[in-house]
């Protein structure tokens, strides 16, 4: 299949590119797209709460008092979750959040994305795209003439330049061809994609 260019002020370019229906042509699998953002985005969580419980927390080794004569209810520990700096009754431990979803499932996952992205008209494929200044204002005046607000920029490799001059413009960011995951690809309402990175995601997802 081919993929329409997009000139610099937003217009069809008469060039087209050359893309695998492997990849870019797949049919859309709502279920897999769901699991593979749903462990991706659980990759992400930290899961290093942590708190004490009451063999955790220091001190308390003595007991209190006698257990009989003094009139007070039986105490073994000043560390029992009653007691003022004592343990934590159902303290809560370090957990891993990470779903399985192997290579083969993830990859289907990302061409069923990308796939969407083509039927929806979400994937904007330009030959160039560079930011010779560094200003944010070059940056918005370049997205204004292709008529993204919200959006992602992936390029082949991270350009300091670009980078430098979308990070303060609000809904866009910049990735390179290592850095594209599925919550990005869903999240963003256009793609802008570069065609040396558009071959570098082929390349991957054969």
């Amino acid at each position: 299949m081919e993929l329409t260019l997009t000139t610099a002020t937003g217009k069809a370019s008469s060039k087209n590119v050359a893309v695998s229906d492997d990849v870019f042509g797949r049919d859309y699998n709502e279920a897999l797209i769901h699991q593979v953002v749903t462990a991706y985005l659980a990759g992400g969580r930290a899961g290093t709460k942590a708190q004490k419980n009451r063999s955790a927390v220091s001190g308390g080794g003595a007991k209190p008092w006698a257990q009989k004569g003094t009139g007070r209810a039986r105490a073994g520990t000043s560390r029992s979750p009653i007691w003022r700096s004592g343990g934590k009754t159902f303290a809560a431990k370090p957990q891993d959040w990470s779903q399985k979803v192997n290579r083969k499932m993830y990859r289907a996952g990302v061409r069923s994305i990308l796939s969407e992205l083509v039927r929806q008209e979400r994937l904007v494929v330009v030959d160039k795209f560079a930011s010779a200044t560094g200003k944010t204002k070059d940056m918005s005046e370049q997205l204004g003439k292709l008529g993204l607000v919200n959006a992602l920029i992936v390029t082949e490799t991270m350009d300091e330049n670009i980078y430098l001059s979308a990070r303060n413009i609000p809904h866009v960011d910049v990735v390179d061809v290592e850095g594209v995951n599925p919550v990005d690809l869903v999240g963003f309402d256009k793609i802008l994609v570069t065609v040396d990175a558009l071959k570098k995601i082929e390349e991957k997802l054969a």
